[in-house]
Order: structure tokens, then C-alpha cells, then sequence
């Protein structure tokens, strides 16, 4: 690669299990600067760390906002207005661009492409088609134009590729990108689990409607009341304005709810430790790195194909179980497959589940990008490994098959 050959990526934050994906990019590439509109956003808990990386904070504009789902849901995000993006893209004068979203960080990316026509610009989007329901038209219209402008999109998922479709987008500019979250830590836990452990439900993240805790401990109870032999343990990480109406909850007295609070970062791996399957009944997500980690710490996923990362990692019977999350009866039947699979087929499940996450590594993140970049700048040869497992159309996508040793 020319050694003058610059790329700059401008996202939101770094979150500490992303670090990794984009330490391995930078390694690959003579040039890389990356672009924070903030060091944290205020309703996490992490620490800024970047590493080695060359990071600027932005001028930006953040403020919370609603987000409304036409599923009759809502909760609260940030929204950031980065307004300098432009003039740190005329200084430094990039060859490739990677802009996250479609706002007025990348509509200024856009602009910079039209005004230097040798650059090239890839848009790196994290949505699916259960978070994008409901927008009015004008935004429809407003996506679509700003996505004829992109060389090439990263997206994190399948259902992230057939919404783009569905905008124009042509297959062909489209790369996976899936979340290639650090799970080193959870890779160093013990696979068995004693029985008492074994069966015992963990849930990790926001205690929001979003995630749907409220319908799916509304069937577990059912299920418990249906079978007054059995018991349940159900572990809950994390904090949110649902918290107290959870405590609340009227459980019968064979479930055990145990609030965790919010967890530091780089104590989840002793959580993921005493739990036996992850529960991840969410209503909408674009993806959920929580499943990568519990993948990697042994745990079998009881989770929301509404949840990219249950759609594209979890098979039901080898390594979980699924369900839609607008169905009760379905999270009945996966709750019941959960709840009486004998120790051995966890045992196995546990076994399945940490070789296929193992795939998602930070390299496996970097070359992903990697992709998109030589597609759009086909003449540069960028710092990599072979790029046999990013041929075009199997290029990225995590369904694939562990390459043969």
C-alpha cells in the first residue's frame, strides 16, 4: 500500500470490547485516524481506553432523545450532531472515509466525497429490520440519497443486508460486518457448569422495555406453574428505569430473581461465570455483543431471533434455543427445550457454542473492513492475510464454516 494512504472512520464512541477489532485494523493499515464524537456516552459505565490508536475527539452537539418504535415501545438514546466533521476531513485529506450512520456526521462525509472525487466513501451502519420499522417518508427518502452516495456500506448482519436491499442498495456494495467483540476473557472460563448452575437464567444489559424481561418472565412464570416440581434462578445484570417494576414483579415461589446492578466491564466474565443460560428476549436489536460473550464463557442462548446476533450465531438444538418474541407460545416451547434438555446435551451445547464464536475474533473484524477497502480502492494491496475468506457474496458472513487447519 502507498505509504501516504490514509483512512479515517468516525464513529461515536470506542467501546472497551470493540478496542481490539480496531487495534487489529490499524496494524493492517500505513494510516488510520479515527474520530470520536464523544469519549462516553453518559448511560455507560466504561472507562474511555484506546489503546495505541490515534483518536480525536470531536466538536459535537449530544442530546438524549426518544426513540419510538412503531411496536408501541420507547427508550432513551443520544443522538450526536458532530459539526466539525467536514473540516477534519479537508485537513486530512483521506483516501477512504468510514462513517457510522446515516446523520449529519455522514451526510458531511458525503460532501467531502463529491468535493474530492478521488476519495471513496464506505458508510458502516448497525441496524437490522425489526430497528428500523416505522420511519416517515421523508427519512426513507433522505437514506436512500445518502446511500447512492456510498462506494460501499458495512452492515452488521443478513437482516441488515435485506433492509439495504430493500432501500436500493445493490448486493454488490454490501459487506458483513458483524460484531467482533474481544472475548478473550471469556474464553478462559470453565465449560462445565454444576448442576445446580446449569439451568440457572442470566440476563446482561438495560433494564429498558426494549428487551423484553417483562412478556418473557410473564411465560416463565406460566411455565413454572405448569411444572410446581420444578425451580428456576434468574440472574439479572444491569440497570435501568425498569429495575423497580421488575423487583416487583409477582414471581411464584419456585422462581428466584437475583438483581445484579449494573456490572463493571471488565467484571462480566465472573457473572458469565455463574450463570448457565443466557436469556435474551429482546424486541428489537441490531445486534447484541452480550450473545458473543456468553457464547464464549460456555453459555447455551435462550434468546429473540428479533436479536441479529441470535439470528446469524445461535442454531436452536446445537447451541440454543429460539423464539420470536411476539409469539408467548413461542418462547413457551423454547423455554420448555431450555428448562428440561438433560446435562449431556448442554454439556454439548456449551462445547458448540465457544468453537462457533471463536470465528468473530478481532482479526476476523479488521478484515471486514479490510473488504469494503479494497473493493472500493481495488488498486491498493492493504496489509493483510489472504483474502480467500473474504471472497464476494460468502465474503464476511458469519455463517461460514471454520476454515480447516
Amino acid at each position: 500500500m502507498n505509504q501516504d494512504f490514509r483512512v479515517c472512520l468516525f464513529t461515536n464512541i470506542i467501546p472497551p470490547y470493540y478496542l481490539s477489532v480496531l487495534e487489529s485494523l490499524g496494524s493492517r493499515l500505513d494510516d488510520l485516524r479515527i474520530f470520536v464524537s464523544t469519549p462516553m456516552e453518559p448511560d455507560r459505565n466504561w472507562e474511555p481506553n484506546w489503546g495505541d490508536l490515534h483518536v480525536t475527539v470531536q466538536k459535537c452537539w449530544s442530546v438524549p432523545a426518544i426513540k419510538k418504535y412503531e411496536q408501541g415501545f420507547s427508550y432513551k438514546i443520544w443522538r450526536h450532531f458532530p459539526y466539525d466533521t467536514l473540516s477534519h476531513l479537508i485537513r486530512q485529506r483521506p483516501e477512504v472515509v468510514i462513517s457510522i450512520q446515516l446523520g449529519f456526521r455522514t451526510m458531511q462525509a458525503a460532501l467531502y466525497r463529491k468535493l474530492f472525487p478521488k476519495s471513496r466513501l464506505i458508510i458502516w451502519l448497525g441496524l437490522s429490520e425489526h430497528t428500523e420499522k416505522g420511519f416517515p417518508r421523508w427519512r426513507v427518502l433522505q437514506r436512500k440519497a445518502l446511500l447512492r452516495l456510498a462506494d460501499a456500506v458495512l452492515v452488521n448482519g443478513e437482516s441488515g443486508t435485506r433492509y439495504l436491499e430493500s432501500l436500493g442498495v445493490p448486493r454488490e456494495k454490501i459487506f458483513s460486518l458483524p460484531y467482533c467483540a474481544d472475548v478473550a476473557p471469556h474464553l478462559e472460563l470453565p465449560l462445565k457448569r454444576e448442576p445446580a448452575v446449569a439451568r440457572r437464567l442470566l440476563y446482561v444489559g438495560h433494564l429498558i422495555e426494549l428487551k423484553g424481561l417483562a412478556p418473557f418472565m410473564t411465560v416463565l412464570t406460566t411455565w413454572l406453574r405448569e411444572h410446581p416440581k420444578e425451580a428456576c434462578e434468574f440472574w439479572i445484570a444491569g440497570q435501568g428505569p425498569l429495575r423497580q417494576e421488575l423487583e416487583r414483579f409477582h414471581a411464584p415461589p419456585q422462581l428466584s430473581l437475583h438483581f445484579l446492578g449494573s456490572v463493571p466491564y471488565e467484571k462480566l466474565s465472573e457473572i458469565y461465570a455463574q450463570g448457565g443460560i443466557l436469556a435474551f428476549p429482546t424486541l428489537a436489536d441490531e445486534w447484541g455483543v452480550v450473545v458473543n460473550e456468553a457464547m464464549a464463557a460456555g453459555l447455551p442462548i435462550v434468546g429473540s431471533v428479533f436479536s441479529q446476533a441470535v439470528e446469524e450465531l445461535v442454531k436452536a438444538g446445537l447451541n440454543g434455543w429460539t423464539f420470536r418474541p411476539d409469539f408467548p407460545e413461542q418462547i413457551y416451547g423454547a423455554l420448555d427445550r431450555a428448562m428440561t434438555a438433560p446435562e449431556e446435551q448442554l454439556d454439548g451445547m456449551r462445547r458448540a457454542g465457544r468453537e462457533r464464536i471463536r470465528l468473530l475474533s478481532p482479526e476476523y473484524g479488521a478484515k471486514c473492513y479490510l473488504a469494503a477497502i479494497e473493493y472500493v480502492r481495488p488498486s491498493l494491496k492493504v496489509n493483510s492475510s489472504p483474502t480467500a475468506l473474504l471472497a464476494r457474496n460468502a465474503k464476511t458472513n458469519v455463517k461460514m464454516e471454520a476454515p480447516s487447519s
